[in-house]
């Protein structure tokens, strides 16, 4: 488990926060600019020293301000990923991969990370000989992921690696991240303001506001949450599904993905040769993008029609409901609908209808 209870003080900010998370997947830790979520990860990395409290990671105590405990960061074995991969610019890429690996192995810490492991994972056989200035900004971020891991961590912290990189450097390296979620076994904290890149790579949420974690959980229990939406935006808020790819049709532009209450059709996957049929992935279906109807459409464009039971319906505004909507395998859909809708159609709560979600809306 990662467990910490602290408050720090920086002028006039106070960070005070509090949280039992498990000790396995990806935890997002999610905010505004200012909210805290810097200032929370150097706290558990021993950047910073919190005023009081205590901060306990695999059942070892890091700090706890009562006990006089405060760990020097060399003894925490955390790796740390930052916005820019602050590689060494007279080494080539394989001596700042393996920059620290000798000494994490000295002192004992040994993960079971391989290097050729981690190579491989990233995809940088080709890039071992060259120095930093002869990368791209997503070859570098991988780069220093790769050297974060063969430090051989207990916790990997990332803050905002994204976040310097255009939408095409993200998109060639979030595939990356995703087959490290998947293949190898390390509690990770990822920072972000990016709710897109959250619902993508992370099982868990912490959602900080003015220093205060507000909620935390898992990822597809707070997406679904309706109350999200005036922290994330009321049109952020929806379902999250647990995907497989089952195919990429070229001719058609178009990938289609199984999940537990059948199957999804979107636009083709970019990259789609780094998600083959039997990849796993996320994907985020917004309640702004869902229609209901009463009886299953024919003759429609739309063929992504999923049968269902209203299940929960909640006030957003004057003139806006939120309907959740449960299919048959539990997982709830969301709706946002007009208020007149839901009279016209007689929705409440028990009652059959079909969520209907445009291929184009869909956000993978």
């Amino acid at each position: 488990m990662i467990e910490f209870d602290f408050s720090r003080r920086v002028g006039d900010f106070q960070l005070q926060v509090q949280a039992v998370l498990p000790a396995v997947g990806v935890t997002a830790v999610f905010g505004r600019s200012g909210a805290g979520k810097s200032t929370l990860v150097d706290a558990v990395a021993g950047a910073v020293r919190p005023d009081a409290g205590r901060i306990v990671v695999g059942g070892e105590t890091f700090f706890d301000a009562d006990l006089g405990v405060d760990l020097p960061p060399q003894r925490r074995a955390i790796g740390y990923v930052f916005q820019d991969a602050r590689l060494f610019p007279h080494l080539n890429v394989r001596a700042n991969l393996f920059y620290g690996h000798k000494r994490a192995l000295r002192q004992g810490r040994d993960q079971g990370i391989a290097g050729d492991h981690v190579i491989a994972l990233l995809g940088l056989e080709s890039l071992l000989a060259r120095r930093p200035g002869q990368l791209s900004g997503g070859e570098r971020q991988r780069v220093g992921i790769g050297r974060a891991l063969l430090a051989q961590p207990r916790l990997l912290l990332m803050d905002e690696p994204l976040a310097s990189l255009d939408a095409a450097r993200k998109a060639e390296i979030l595939p990356y991240i995703e087959r490290l979620r998947e293949e190898i076994a390390l509690p990770v904290l990822y920072i972000s303001h990016a709710i897109d890149e959250v619902v993508r790579l992370a099982d868990h949420m912490v959602l900080l506001e003015g220093g205060k974690v507000l909620r935390y959980g898992a990822l597809g229990m707070l997406m679904a949450d309706p109350e999200l939406g005036q922290w994330i935006g009321r049109s952020e808020t929806g379902a999250v599904l647990a995907c497989t790819v089952l195919r990429h049709e070229e001719a058609l532009g178009m990938t289609v993905l199984g999940f537990a209450d059948g199957e999804l059709r979107l636009p083709r996957l970019p990259f789609p040769e780094r998600h083959p049929p039997g990849a796993r992935l996320r994907l985020r279906i917004r309640a702004r993008d869902v229609a209901l109807a009463l009886e299953q459409p024919q003759g429609l464009s739309i063929s992504n029609q999923l049968a269902g039971v209203v299940a929960d319906m909640a006030a957003v505004d004057a003139g806006h409901v939120d309907v959740g909507v449960v299919l048959p395998s539990g997982a709830v859909m969301r709706a946002l609908v007009m208020r007149d809708s839901v009279n016209r159609l007689g929705l409440e709560i028990g009652r059959p209808v079909w969520a209907l979600v445009k291929a184009a809306a869909i956000a993978g």
